[in-house]
């Protein structure tokens, strides 16, 4: 590389130049922390007035002229995501003028993701979603105008500084020996931004795989790759094959396939995967004479996909085995197993499976506390053998909400054995207030559409109950205005609540036929809502498309007791009606006591 030419370079020497970001470069992924980290470091250096001679330096941009020394745009090896940042900062700047009097600003082409140039040029909310380049570039934009609330006077000289004060290392190779893609690699092998992903793309995309065709080769498995990595996108898809015990944590969802592939574990070393690619490159090449098949190992990796995109569209391989994966079967034996079995054969050795992990539970004896593991498996079963039930329902378990809501084992009828805590006393009058007056909040400077606040609006409301619920919710009232809650009226009103509405007779209160699923936030932090406040909030979020497991809303609704009298309170006859439904649902896995 004795052509190679190393300088700086201000920003403003680099608005006229054309930039082209070749297949195996990563889409724009810095975060909104990154960006402003970037801004604070260009503000700090602003800051010190600094003299016309000294400068801010950001990190090396590496270039070269692709193949032919008269192309026009620099092939952009290295210093992608830097370079797109200060093109949305000075496409910000620009957004103060009309078109004519905005300043140039260098432009950004990409191979195999043409459409992101014209979304840079027009970052818009409505198609910040399409795909995740899009979204990365918005929540640039988004951080940068929020950065500069507040700083508006001082946009002008920001934009100088920047401009002629901010410098990059500019890294230009003239070496047509050396291929690019092996020098992005090389740069890039240590450092933490970059994941195996990306660097196994570049394994994959290197000109010397291919001996014709080599660009239409390189965009096939650009474009395949960038399919994969937007499948995977879908948190519905992820969270099937991704399970919450897992503690490796992913940018790039495609590394998770690869992972897989080469069986990593927590205590490998952070680039295992990436060597084993480069192991398994290497070797075939000796296999094959000098030869990379590189066709057939990309095929490797698409097959494994393809598995697991079958398992995810049938219905009942997507709850069977999304129910496993969540509870540590081991992927890599599944697909084994999956090569060798008709797809048959293969649902019933995964029921198998899962009748060995519930082999040993023995579900009377369940209690809060005690077995939350087998609870929670069962009660996850129980959803998904329900809606597997359910042939003509097209419904699917969504595991996505399941693991991203928090949801965990809470008791259906409140303990009443279980005091409020003082700091969650005024939560718990305010559920009580709202169920009896149907209106919510407690606030002075909340209003309704009549223009009264929520405090006169539930004070109206009062005025129209009758007996003990009017002279409860007037005691709620007292509790909430006060500073400092009253321990005996609080106690009062709390006992005069459980008189009405906790059932005396309510069976076990920590065992299983009084648990379900339920999120924290209906739950509430103090943890002790009454059946009727839970009840209510259930029907609330089913009502306003919020997720609820169809187990616990049929818990609520009640559709489990043969014959309901009350909906107020869980009883024990509700709680055995409860436990023998599971037990049905659930008999070809279980081990029932004689």
């Amino acid at each position: 590389m004795n052509n190679n030419t190393l300088k700086l370079k201000s920003i403003f020497e680099l608005l006229n130049e054309e930039f082209y970001i070749p297949s195996y470069q990563r889409g724009y992924r810095w975060t909104d922390i990154q960006v402003k980290a970037l801004l604070a470091d260009i503000w700090d250096f602003r800051n010190k007035d600094p003299k016309k001679e000294e400068f801010y330096c950001l990190q090396p941009v590496v270039v070269t002229k692709p193949d032919n020394s008269s192309a026009i745009a620099w092939e952009l090896i290295d210093g992608q995501q830097r370079l797109t940042t200060i093109y949305i900062i000075l496409s910000f700047f620009n957004k103060r003028f009309s078109e004519e009097f905005r300043n140039p600003v260098f432009s950004l082409e990409y191979q195999t993701r043409t459409d992101s140039k014209k979304y840079l040029a027009d970052i818009n909310d409505a198609e910040k979603n399409d795909n995740i380049d899009y979204y990365f570039i918005h929540e640039a934009y988004s951080a940068i105008r929020e950065w500069f609330k507040g700083k508006q006077n001082f946009i002008n000289d920001f934009e100088s500084i920047l401009l002629n004060n901010t410098k990059v290392i500019w890294y230009e190779v003239n070496d047509d020996s050396t291929d690019s893609i092996d020098i992005f690699t090389r740069i890039n092998i240590g450092k933490i931004p970059l994941t195996n992903a990306e660097l196994v793309k570049a394994l994959f995309l290197q000109k010397d795989n291919f001996e014709d065709k080599a660009t239409l080769k390189q965009l096939q498995i650009a474009s395949e790759w960038d399919a994969m990595e937007k499948k995977l996108q879908n948190d519905s898809f992820w969270h099937f094959i991704y399970s919450t015990k897992n503690n490796m944590q992913y940018e790039n969802r495609i590394e998770y396939i690869f992972d897989l592939i080469h069986e990593k574990k927590k205590e490998n070393e952070d680039h295992f995967t990436f060597n084993k690619f480069q192991d398994e490159f290497t070797a075939d090449k000796i296999r094959n004479k000098g030869i990379l098949d590189v066709d057939g190992l990309w095929l490797k990796v698409k097959k494994y996909f393809l598995t697991i995109e079958e398992w995810y569209s049938e219905r009942d391989l997507y709850h069977l085995i999304g129910f496993l994966i969540e509870y540590k079967a081991d992927i890599n034996e599944l697909k084994k197993t999956s090569d060798k079995l008709s797809k048959t054969v293969f649902k019933e050795h995964l029921k198998t499976e899962i009748k060995d992990r519930l082999s040993s539970i023995q579900i009377e004896s369940l209690e809060y506390g005690q077995n939350p593991y087998e609870i929670r498996m069962i009660l996850l079963l129980f959803n998904i053998q329900t809606i597997l039930a359910t042939k003509e329902a097209d419904m699917r378990f969504p595991f996505d909400k399941y693991k991203s809501d928090n949801w965990d084992i809470e008791h259906i009828n409140s303990q009443s054995d279980k005091t409020i805590s003082p700091k969650d006393r005024k939560s718990w009058a305010i559920d009580i207030l709202e169920f009896y007056t149907g209106l919510y909040g407690y606030a002075s400077d909340v209003f309704n559409e009549r223009g009264i606040s929520q405090i006169n609006a539930q004070k109206e409301k009062i005025e129209i109950l009758k007996d003990i619920t009017k002279t409860i919710a007037n005691k709620l009232v007292t509790i909430l205005e006060s500073e400092h809650v009253n321990d005996e009226l609080f106690q009062e009103v709390y006992e005069e609540v459980l008189e009405l509405y906790i059932e005396k007779e309510n069976g076990q209160i920590d065992n299983i036929s009084n648990l379900t699923l339920l999120d924290d936030v209906t739950n509430r932090s103090y943890g002790n809502a009454m059946f009727f406040i839970k009840r209510k909030r259930i029907i609330e979020n089913d009502k306003n498309g919020i997720f609820v497991p169809i187990c616990t809303k049929n818990v609520f609704l009640k559709y489990y007791t043969r014959h309901s009298d009350n909906n107020m309170y869980w009883n024990q006859k509700d709680a055995i009606d409860y436990l023998e439904t599971i037990k049905e649902i659930l008999g070809d896995y279980l081990t029932v006591k004689e």
